[in-house]
């Protein structure tokens, strides 16, 4: 450690949130280099080298073969499949000084199928699976927690090349296999999710996310093993209801342009003839939200389109839901601006009347599928200050559609039957997607089926974060003074600390370090002389977090020295004699 270049930082980073974050950085793996950008130290490399490494054993074991691509990237294949605009903001794009436009690769489906599409060309070259792991860029508008979301990272992306629906399946089965072995090895609690395939495109889609309170994803689960990312829930389509409210009526309720005010006002001054209070459950919420489209043919610049979202008032519209069934397009909030130009919306008392394409504001209007045909609502009259009373779906009003935006809640019923949902939190380290023919259509991707016919070629993608596995593991894997690295990804297998001055001190720990080294350990020898004083050291080994220390100190004396295992807190002391033995029989016991 006297020639590590580390220096290890007692306080907090100022620029981080969670635990593993700043310790990565206090310990010395990475350093920020810029807003979701960061630097390497020689610590961080290892630990990342040993994640890649057990991410290309497991895709090797299912004959996927490597390559790499670079990570500068020509306009043109983008184009073809539409993603030069619908990456929107989040594309790195670059100018080269001739003028072409080009990008920083934020994923690479499109590099990979002209690879396949320039070098094979009959059903006899495949089935075929290819990887590579690569640095990624995508403009991030809210990089955060280090480098679980980050806009330059690393990550494996692989993809299967077949012939037919069958053999798609086939790769993507191994895929799957291939990422429970490798998430397994990574040594994290994991769930494997139904999800949506967003701007991926393509049908069966499964993210393996890392259970964490820290994480920016929601997902659900039920007794059955259903599980899935709450994006992708689909709330079944309620059954008609018999109508048994009476004719609409218009009531006055002034100031009450909130769901709480409103409630307030029902029961004050207008209660229910069967007893029971009003509730936010009775009203029907209606949100508005401009859409962003990308540019098309039509639409050079772009469009913005108005969309209304009716939901129960005890529920909210879940951005990261909506995004999903708008996208490519992208949300934005509806200003004062456009509500001057839809004079008939009144802000805080909007309705049906005025929505969708029977209305006056001809804005399309889209109803979360819980809403009952025939069931009654109290909801905006469209005039300040009012509000209808038993509204009645499909009897006085009816929607353009429905829409999964609501928010999903812990206690929902499940979509399996199987009783309620349970919501947890998580990080999304893996996504396997069933692709189809989109890109291979898209850059004619074809070859001659054996019956001498061009067949477009079927597609899968499999991605895992990299770079994001490291900081899913520090968060996972800590304790209030350091990291505790599980072996398999650790950056060392044993830290030997001299602690003392004494010659001898030093002289039986450069022994240990080098018997150990012959015996192939990957060893961390703290021999820090001078103004380094063994509580430093100390500190630093627990900071650091290597599964094994090995403590060379006073005890010397008494021809032992202390072994303790960073994990579990447990130390014993050894014959300095039988050291070496007792660390290579405990780097040995657990599998890596």
């Amino acid at each position: 450690m006297s020639s590590l270049f580390l220096r290890t930082l007692r306080e907090d980073p100022a620029d981080a949130e969670l635990p593993g974050h700043k310790l990565l950085v206090r310990a010395g793996y990475i350093r920020r280099a810029a807003p979701g950008v960061y630097t390497w130290l020689p610590l961080g490399l290892k630990v990342l080298g040993k994640v890649e490494t057990i991410v290309r054993e497991e895709m090797a074991a299912i004959g996927s073969q490597e390559l790499s691509f670079p990570a500068l990237l020509p306009k043109e294949p983008y184009e073809a499949t539409n993603r030069w605009t619908e990456y929107g903001d989040n594309l790195f794009r670059v100018t080269d000084r001739k003028g072409a436009e080009m990008l920083l690769g934020p994923t690479h489906e499109e590099m990979f199928c002209l690879a396949v599409k320039d070098m094979y060309g009959s059903y006899k070259d495949l089935p075929l699976l290819l990887f590579q792991i690569q640095t990624k860029y995508r403009d991030e508008a809210r990089p955060r927690a280090g480098v679980l979301r980050g806009r330059e990272f690393i990550m494996k992306d692989s993809y299967s090349f077949d012939v037919d629906a069958a053999g798609l399946q086939q790769a993507y089965d191994a895929h799957r296999r291939a990422y429970i072995k490798i998430f397994d090895r990574l040594g994290f609690e994991y769930v494997i999710v139904h999800a949506d395939s967003g701007a991926m495109g393509g049908s069966a889609s499964e993210e393996f996310l890392a259970v964490s309170p820290n994480g920016e994803d929601t997902f659900v689960r039920d007794a059955s093993g259903y599980a899935a990312n709450v994006e992708a829930v689909q709330v079944p389509q309620a059954p008609p209801v018999e109508v048994t409210a009476g004719p609409a009526h218009v009531e006055d309720t002034p100031d009450t342009p909130t769901i709480e005010t409103l409630v307030a006002a029902l029961n004050a001054d207008h209660p229910r003839t069967d007893g029971r209070e009003w509730g936010a459950a009775d009203t029907l919420k209606n949100v508005l939200v401009m859409l962003a489209h990308p540019a098309d043919e039509e639409h050079p610049q772009g469009w913005r389109e108005p969309l209304a979202i009716g939901v129960p008032g005890d529920r909210e519209v879940d951005a990261k839901r909506l995004e999903v069934q708008v996208a490519p397009a992208e949300v934005e909030a509806f200003e004062e601006k456009d509500f001057a130009s839809h004079p008939t919306l009144t802000k805080g008392y909007i309705g049906p009347g005025v929505l969708g394409s029977g209305g006056s504001s001809a804005i399309r209007y889209l109803l979360d599928p819980s809403i009952a045909e025939g069931s009654a609502w109290v909801t905006g009259a469209d005039e300040h200050g009012r509000h209808v009373i038993d509204l009645v779906h499909g009897r006085d009003f009816t929607a353009d559609g429905t829409i999964q935006a609501a928010e999903v809640r812990d206690g929902d019923p499940s979509p399996t039957g199987s009783g309620t949902l349970t919501l947890a939190r998580g990080i999304e380290m893996g996504h396997i997607f069933q692709l189809g023919t989109m890109y291979a259509e898209a850059l004619g991707l074809k070859v001659l089926d054996e019956n001498g016919k061009l067949v477009t070629v079927t597609m899968g993608s499999y991605g895992v974060g990299v770079t994001r596995a490291v900081g899913v593991i520090a968060e996972d894997n800590h304790d209030e003074v350091g990291l505790t690295w599980p072996r398999a990804i650790a950056p060392f297998d044993v830290h030997i600390v001299a602690a003392g001055k004494g010659e001898e001190i030093f002289a039986a720990a450069d022994d240990l370090a080098a018997q150990l080294q012959a015996r192939g350990l990957d060893v961390v020898y703290d021999d820090r002389a001078g103004k380094v004083s063994p509580g430093v050291k100390f500190k630093d080994a627990e900071l650091i977090g290597v599964p094994t220390i090995l403590v060379v100190g006073k005890k010397l004396a008494d021809g032992v020295v202390e072994l303790k295992d960073r994990r579990t807190g447990e130390q014993r002391d050894v014959p300095v004699t039988e050291a070496a033995e007792a660390v290579l029989a405990e780097v040995r016991a657990e599998p890596v």
